[in-house]
């Protein structure tokens, strides 16, 4: 079975070896935890964890920036890294693009069709004629697949990018302040630091992120290939949900959480990652954690997953 250990820094606080005996807990009852390594047990044969100096694909020294607890390669021309990019922008998490996943950009790939984001919007059909696995119908399915995701809504196409500290909800937040992605390339850092959810790691990560001159030729690229993203309308204020900033903790039984952050923003709400004085509302669903109880300690108001139901589905109450 599968347990979690987190990181680097936790192996070394833990003194964790290769061949240990390790005490297992359920961590808040729910993921199992590695605790501790058992010293009585060992005999002399485990191993040291010792992290690479160097990325084991493309051979660049690798860092692990002060206060952080991960290595990273910092070359962004990392073959592992730009594949990985690729997925995540092709991913669920990203534009969502149906047909288009892990197996066939790998593919994609290694054969140097699609070397970068780009790339997918400018496929045609005797491109995946060349590769194994393709047949005309697969083919003309990620071609309309990927022609449909030509204008995302900003925030997902900001998701998507990878910027580094802006996942799914920090972009749908920048999404709600900046009507277009022109508008967003030319902030500040001052100008995004005015915005609640905004901290200084975000803004200087997005100030850096669109001053890259890779980052230009990208987007210009995607310009280019037809991709512009929807314009940013005004949040309507007579949504069932506007002012409501949910957030959601335990599991789920009757819809996906996905689906669940989907109905929210679709009824005019926000979405909160984690408790703070802007949430409104916490949706405690099976095995709720800590985020429960501070959300008791702050007074908000608590949903089970039937109050939420019948606050998304009126009718159904």
């Amino acid at each position: 079975s599968r347990a979690t250990l987190h990181n680097q820094d936790e192996m070394m606080k833990k003194d964790l070896r290769i061949g240990d005996t390790v005490l297992v807990q359920r961590a808040g009852d729910v993921i199992p935890e590695i605790v501790m390594a058992i010293p009585e047990k060992r005999d002399g044969s485990e191993i040291p964890v010792l992290m690479p100096k160097s990325c084991p694909v493309c051979n660049q020294p690798l860092t692990k920036p002060e206060g952080e607890a991960i290595t990273r390669c910092q070359n962004p021309h990392c073959p592992a890294q730009r594949l990985q990019g690729l997925i995540h922008f092709a991913s669920k998490a990203g534009l969502d693009i149906d047909g288009l996943g892990k197996k066939y950009l790998e593919q994609l790939f290694d054969a140097g069709i699609v070397r970068d984001i780009p790339d997918i919007f400018n496929l045609n059909a005797g491109q995946l004629a060349q590769l194994v696995g393709w047949g005309e119908k697969s083919a003309e399915n990620v071609l309309a697949a990927i022609e449909a995701k030509k204008q995302p809504p900003l925030g997902r196409l900001l998701a998507a990018l990878g910027i580094r500290f802006i996942g799914e909800i920090t972009a749908d937040l920048l999404s709600s302040h900046f009507r277009s992605l022109e508008q967003l390339r030319q902030a500040s850092r001052e100008q995004l630091l005015e915005i609640e959810g905004i901290g200084e790691q975000a803004a200087a990560s997005i100030v850096d992120f669109f001053a890259d001159p890779e980052t230009c030729n990208l987007l210009d690229r995607l310009q280019v290939s037809g991709v512009s993203p929807a314009t940013q309308l005004k949040p309507r204020t007579d949504q069932p949900l506007s002012g409501y900033t949910i957030l959601f903790t335990g599991g789920l039984t009757s819809l996906s959480r996905d689906e669940a952050k989907k109905r929210v923003k679709d009824l005019g709400g926000q979405i909160a990652i984690s408790v703070t004085e802007k949430t409104t509302h916490i949706v405690a669903g099976g095995k709720a954690g800590s985020k429960l109880k501070k959300a008791e300690e702050l007074g908000k108001t608590i949903l089970t997953e039937e109050d939420f139901l019948r606050l998304i589905e009126p009718s159904s109450s």
